[in-house]
């Protein structure tokens, strides 16, 4: 029989195995990176605190992999509120939406992961519940249809999106804080990195932790995910610390390049160049191309590159940069405009 009840997903099923959820830092001190997001996220808790009430509703945007779920986990934490999580693709229509709010309690934080991805009717039935903690249900059709108001507790709605243009205004404009989250420097990878080998009980030199730092796409969830992976190899190798050779070894094993790029990213920018003269070549173009849907192109390898400065984006298309032609070693055709070249260190 269908489950009907309200749709709340298992945290650990949504990003990845419980070891990954046991090194989430608990507090924002322990949060490595995104300072200028923190900071205002701190004054706005300790104001809400002293005024005895729930935080603002809170939107983050930005790239997967980046802290939206941590800092979500770290809001109710702070908050000293318990988190109930969902995701938009599993809000069919607006009663599972409400069957969520209404088990809510006061000062309780609602996590919705992908909220962009919300069916219209369902996001505006949220429109009443953010700003004035009420929903109307329609029950009975025709002539003797009638609205019944529900009131709900005040909890705060922490909303995360990797395609922010995909909110509607009226949505967006409901949320007191909208921070976007960047790309980290690989110094807060290599501190991240670094209480996660002490969590897990790893030794591991410095020009490993900076190696694997300086690979890991400035995502903290590429990081681990790329530590667990050298882990694996030097267990079976029955090594007893990570080095920066078995850092190498391990990621050239498991097709990761230069920067980080892996072998599709690698093969994306070889069909612009090659298979379409540089560009420019649109979305869907590639995503039939490579068979790959186009949100996982636009939300997972694209952005990296277009942070790198390989790709770029033009009205037509994507374009391979002067920096793609030398990333892969090619010949740059002689009308392309100058650009910098790369950093050895970088390349490494």
């Amino acid at each position: 029989m269908p489950d009907d009840g309200p749709r709340m997903m298992n945290l650990s099923a949504l990003r990845g195995d419980n070891e990954f959820n046991s090194l989430r830092p608990q507090r924002f001190t322990e949060f490595a990176g995104q300072k200028q997001v923190v900071d205002n996220l701190s004054v706005m808790i300790e104001a809400a605190r002293l005024r005895s009430e729930p935080i603002e509703h809170i939107l983050f945007s930005g790239p997967p992999g980046l802290g939206k779920t941590t800092l979500a986990h770290l809001i109710a934490n702070e908050m000293q509120a318990s988190l109930v999580a969902s995701s938009g693709p599993l809000m069919d229509k607006p009663g599972d939406l409400v069957a969520i709010l209404s088990s809510l309690s006061a000062g309780q934080v609602f996590f919705l992961d992908e909220i962009h991805r919300l069916p219209r009717n369902v996001e505006e039935t949220l429109y009443s519940a953010m700003e004035d903690f009420k929903v109307d249900i329609v029950t009975g059709s025709g002539p003797g249809a009638r609205t019944i108001t529900l009131p709900l507790e005040r909890f705060t709605l922490v909303g995360a999106t990797t395609r922010s243009g995909m909110l509607s205004a009226p949505l967006r404009d409901r949320f007191g804080g909208q921070f976007h989250l960047e790309f980290y420097t690989p110094e807060e990878l290599s501190v991240i990195i670094r209480r996660a080998t002490a969590s897990m009980e790893l030794q591991i030199d410095e020009p490993a932790r900076v190696f694997l730092a300086a690979h890991s796409r400035g995502t903290p969830r590429i990081a681990l995910r790329l530590l667990r992976r050298v882990r694996d190899f030097v267990q079976v190798s029955g090594e007893a610390t990570i080095t920066e050779l078995a850092a190498r070894d391990a990621l050239e094993r498991i097709g990761i390049g230069r920067l980080g790029l892996d072998r599709m990213d690698r093969e994306i920018l070889r069909a612009i160049i090659q298979r379409f003269g540089g560009g420019p070549v649109g979305l869907e173009t590639l995503s039939a191309v490579f068979h790959e849907e186009k949100d996982v192109l636009a939300e997972v390898h694209e952005p990296y590159m277009l942070k790198l400065g390989l790709l770029a984006r033009t009205p037509r298309g994507r374009v391979a940069t002067r920096r793609a032609y030398e990333y892969l070693g090619l010949e740059v055709p002689r009308d392309m405009p100058e650009a910098p070249l790369f950093e050895d260190d970088n390349l490494a």
